[in-house]
This record gives structure tokens, C-alpha cells and sequence, in this order.
């Protein structure tokens, strides 16, 4: 708990001093954040493709000229909604790890918390939801076309 200590400053119990002083050397980091998760980029690049392939096939087939906007401001929301993270990975210039190559993941797959995956099996983990959403969208569009 704080209290004043005006009294003890008078009666000499007390004084006030300055801290050491500490040279100031380069910034230590001690933990080094990994905000790439690994996957190569062709991976991600596939990934916002896929969502922007809905969200184009569906704008293609029931365009009217009250859904443009909407469709506008979806794709705008998947594009900032990975471009932030991607931004959010180069944040510090200095951090040394990368994403991984296409060749390295071919080779060694990738580490999960169950264990390590194979390169296969991490594709179709990562890109099992975006296809689907896109066989989705074309279901909706050719059922939509035949009713």
C-alpha cells in the first residue's frame, strides 16, 4: 500500500535518489513468434481463391442491382480478411522465420500439435472447407438454373 512519506523526507529516515543507471543495449527478444504457420503460400493464395471463386460464381448467376454492393463488400471482407494476417506476419522485419517453400512441404509435410502430417493430408485438411464452399456455390447455381 502507498503512503506519503513527507514526514520520514523531514525528519532524515528518508531520501529520495536516483536509479542506477543502465546503458542501454539492442532490444532482447527472448521469444521468437512464428506468424506464419508453416503453410506455403501457394496453399493461402489457393484458399482466397476459392472464396473469391463463390463469391464471383454466385455474383455471376444472380446479378441484380441490388446485390452488387453486398457481393462488393464480401469480397472486400475476404481480401481484408486475409490480408491482415498476411500483413500481420512481415510486422517485425526481424523475425527469421519464413513460411515454408512448396519443395520443403512436399518433402516434410508439416508439424501439427497430433503430429507430423503428410503433405497430402495437410492439403486436403487446409483446402477441404474453401472447394466445398465453391461446389457449394455451383450446386446453388445449377439448381437456381433448372428450377
Amino acid at each position: 500500500m502507498s503512503k506519503h512519506i513527507q514526514e520520514q523526507l523531514e525528519a532524515g529516515k528518508a531520501a529520495i535518489v536516483e536509479g542506477p543507471k543502465q546503458e542501454r543495449s539492442e532490444v532482447r527478444h527472448q521469444i521468437e513468434v512464428d506468424r506464419n504457420f508453416e503453410l506455403p503460400k501457394g496453399l493461402y493464395v489457393a484458399t482466397v481463391g476459392c472464396y473469391l471463386a463463390f463469391i464471383a460464381t454466385t455474383f455471376a448467376a444472380f446479378s441484380t442491382p441490388g446485390l452488387v454492393i453486398p457481393m462488393a463488400i464480401f469480397a472486400v471482407f475476404i481480401v481484408a480478411g486475409f490480408g491482415v494476417p498476411t500483413i500481420w506476419t512481415r510486422l517485425s522485419p526481424d523475425n527469421p522465420s519464413k513460411p515454408m517453400d512448396m519443395g520443403k512441404f512436399a518433402r516434410e509435410g508439416i508439424m501439427t500439435n497430433t503430429g507430423r502430417l503428410a503433405p497430402r493430408d495437410a492439403a486436403i485438411q487446409v483446402l477441404i472447407l474453401p472447394v466445398l464452399i465453391v461446389l457449394w456455390g455451383l450446386a446453388a447455381v445449377t439448381i437456381a438454373a433448372l428450377v
